[in-house]
């Protein structure tokens, strides 16, 4: 479909607009290495006073009638305010006590039908208005050497404030509070006999966020994320093998810990990694598999998720693993599953890391079809390539990373649907086959096409019983196969949710954030390898 639509790479990273030139002045977020580029204008006056949050509208407002009289055809601003806290602990002491703030903002505009990108960590009027000047002088630059013009999806005008849930902000939670808890849960595991090391950790961070459009848009955001976990290693005969607990990364507060009871789930923990570590190594071959929520979160990211958007699918983006298998022409016309699998993006499920409301192009969060009964429908889209799949409305998943970063496409909260079984029938109905939780190394081609997967936990299944545990479990295919090979998914009763806060794309690199859903599911005759790598 749209194949007449479709440039190669290489003529993109020629001479597309979609490419926006950038420049950033400032600490970029992480202390990486700041990106400059020569400029006439002038540096912001030292006297010239951050503004805070409460000032934010009257600085994006400006920036937007700045960039209109510039001759901008579209604009937007977006400033942020990133706090982050996290706590590590290992082997019975607090390792690493960190707290971050980030701030700046980010000025993108459109110039005959060119992008034009430019960001400063300094908050101020004056700075505003020189970065929105940089910005549209970028724009005419990269317009100079354009043949696709930018034409972007509409959008409705949005007023509204949006809130992540919560009940309890993690970062009223005492610092002394927190520590306790790391240095309790790893007291428990190496209480375990045969558990030689511990870790532990909490994060949390918080996003305050205003973008405006010269549309009219304008949105604030308070945005929170939560996440903890723990692992014991257990070393035997030379060997060594890690047992992990961990909650998702979630938009939510810290009930999350206390409702994950991580004291409770220690000592299961650290059985199990004594376990894993004396099990003995998978005998290769084809095995049914059952798999665990937390395992299939890894496997729906890099099979459907990045195949699945619409910039690798078209060849502008091939970075951290390539471009994708699933071309627009398979659109509608490609049996991607079986009559099981059906995979739905979900960017208004509340508690998901990328349901923020908005994304970054100001698209209303959205609910739409991946896979619908085995066959591919849908991609993640923004609202400059929507129409590249002759779609009137981009789905909504065009992200940065922070204010220093361009919007790109980003995997939606893409999750399994659930199905009618139960995780006890399914094993039952296994002769032999092989039980996964959680996930550890993988790797997978450069159109998302050939892959393996390893894992945290493996269980034997011989006729329909769970058995002991293996070790070095990784099983390989081809996705479509894979997927095609599924014939059941368990009810909506199974179903768990798992965040992603690393998924790397882009150039300058960028991390995604993204949730992905499941619940468990069995896949017939999968071929399964031993390899070391499985820890």
């Amino acid at each position: 479909m749209c194949r007449d639509q479709h440039l190669t790479r290489r003529d993109f990273l020629h001479a597309s607009a979609g490419l926006a030139g950038m420049y950033v002045i400032g600490c970029a977020p992480g202390g990486g290495e700041v990106r400059r580029a020569p400029s006439a204008a002038s540096q912001p006056a030292a006297a010239d006073a951050d503004i805070g949050p409460g000032d934010w509208r009257g600085l994006a407002d400006a920036a937007m009638q700045r960039v209109r009289r510039g001759g901008a055809a579209y604009g937007d601003i977006r400033i942020i305010k990133t706090t982050t806290q996290s706590v590590f602990g290992q082997d019975r002491r607090i390792a690493n006590v960190s707290d971050g703030l980030d701030r700046g903002f980010g000025v993108r505009v459109l110039v005959n039908g060119a992008w034009g990108f430019a960001a400063s960590s300094v908050i101020s009027a004056a700075e505003v208005r020189r970065i929105a000047d940089l910005a549209l002088e970028i724009a005419r630059g990269s317009a100079m050497q354009i043949n696709d013009p930018v034409q972007l999806a509409p959008e409705p005008v949005y007023e509204d404030t949006v809130v992540t849930p919560r009940r309890i902000d993690p970062f009223s939670v005492p610092l002394e509070d927190r520590t306790a808890l790391l240095l309790a849960v790893m007291e428990k595991l190496q209480s375990h006999s045969g558990v030689a090391r511990s870790s532990a950790s909490l994060w949390a961070q918080r996003d305050i966020k205003f973008f405006a459009s010269t549309e009219g848009s304008r949105i604030r955001y308070d945005l929170l994320a939560v996440q903890g976990g723990f692992s014991a290693t257990a070393i035997h005969e030379g060997r060594f093998a890690t047992r992990r607990f961990s909650t998702p990364h979630l938009r939510t507060g810290w009930e999350m810990i206390d409702e994950a009871a991580f004291l409770n789930e220690a000592p299961r923990v650290a059985e199990q990694a004594v376990e894993k570590v004396q099990a003995p190594q998978v005998e290769p071959g084809r095995y049914d598999l059952v798999l665990d929520p937390q395992h299939l979160s890894l496997t729906i990211h890099e099979s459907c998720g990045h195949p699945t958007e619409l910039d690798r699918a078209l060849g502008y983006e091939a970075n951290y693993a390539g471009t994708s298998f699933l071309t627009t022409d398979k659109l509608n016309n490609f049996q991607y599953g079986s009559r099981e699998v059906s995979i739905v993006a979900d960017n208004r499920e509340p508690g998901c890391l990328a349901s923020t409301g908005y994304d970054d192009d100001g698209v209303e969060g959205q609910r739409w079809p991946i896979i619908q009964q085995g066959q591919f429908v849908g991609y993640s889209t923004s609202r400059e390539l929507a129409g590249k799949v002759r779609e009137q409305r981009s789905r909504g998943s065009c992200r940065a990373d922070s204010w220093a970063s361009v919007p790109i496409i980003r995997i939606a909260n893409v999750g399994l649907e659930p199905g009618t079984g139960r995780l006890d029938d399914m094993i039952a109905d296994v002769k032999r086959g092989i039980y996964i939780e959680g996930h550890d190394s993988f790797s997978i081609d450069q159109r998302r096409y050939n892959f393996q997967f390893g894992g945290d936990a493996f269980w034997l299944i011989e006729n329909g019983k769970r058995k002991g545990m293996l070790r070095d479990v990784i099983y390989t295919g081809i996705t479509s196969e894979f997927w095609n090979s599924c014939d059941a998914v368990a009810d909506l009763t199974h179903r768990k949710r798992f965040g992603f806060i690393n998924c790397g794309k882009g150039q300058p690199g960028q991390s995604g954030w993204m949730t992905h859903a499941a619940s468990h599911a069995r896949f017939r005759g999968v071929n399964v390898i031993a390899g070391k790598t499985a820890t």
